[in-house]
């Protein structure tokens, strides 16, 4: 079957929903994020201050803290036990701020805390790091020869780890994300209106994953029409 088939097939149908629950969720999360940006909290505690503040109070002084120079990236790394903050979050005395800042230390307390999924997905990083370069070559080699179903069902399988990497992740950022409006409670960083608006960054920010898990599995499905079955396409 010549290659244009491919090119129009209609499972791209698949990819495009997927594209469009990737680009709504972004357009969601960008959305609270600049708005709640520009509300400052009652309290003049910035996200870097927040986020040292929880940690202490947590007992986690061996968390460190880091500001990056760039204006996106916010993330826990286990590895070294420490916040990176974007410069913005990091310096700015906003809602949005003091709530990503909660956030990211909702995963030092789940590394503290031995949380399950978190410890799932750490060791699944490496494996999908490798999968998500090799599966589609994978797949694409066994159709060039002569559909050597044995390389295709490998790079699907493969494939399917990545799925099974965005599917773990929804627990462990849902559960970070109920952890920080607690400590932002528990801990009087945010006033009761505040802490609404830092839930819907949060939320809307934890629906970028569902949509990336979503994205994942359509794509795998897709994989598995086009080809996970034993016959050979002319």
């Amino acid at each position: 079957m010549p290659m244009f088939y491919y090119y129009w097939d209609p499972t791209y149908i698949l990819v495009l929903v997927g594209l469009l629950l990737s680009l709504g969720a972004s357009a969601m999360v960008n959305s609270s994020m600049r708005k709640y940006s520009n509300v400052p909290n009652r309290s003049g505690i910035t996200g870097g201050e927040a986020a040292r503040r929880i940690l202490n109070n947590e007992g986690l002084y061996n968390v460190q803290i880091e500001c990056l120079r760039d204006e996106k990236g916010d993330h826990y790394d286990p590895r070294t036990n420490t916040v990176r903050l974007s410069y913005s979050n990091y310096n700015n005395a906003s809602v949005t701020a003091v709530g990503v800042a909660a956030h990211e230390c909702g995963h030092a307390i789940q590394h503290a805390k031995g949380y399950a999924p978190l410890n799932i997905r750490s060791a699944l990083v490496p494996v999908v790091n490798i999968g998500s370069t090799l599966s589609m070559p994978l797949i694409f080699l066994g159709v060039i020869l002569s559909w050597n179903q044995v390389l295709i069902q490998i790079g699907i399988w493969v494939f399917a780890l990545t799925v099974l990497f965005q599917l773990v992740t929804l627990p462990v950022e849902f559960n970070a994300s109920r952890r920080a409006v607690e400590k932002v409670e528990q801990y009087g960083l945010l006033t009761a209106q505040e802490k609404g608006g830092c839930r819907k960054v949060l939320t809307a920010a934890a629906m970028t994953y569902v949509a990336a898990a979503a994205a994942a599995a359509l794509q795998l499905l897709r994989l598995v029409l086009l080809f996970g079955n034993n016959r050979r396409r002319d």
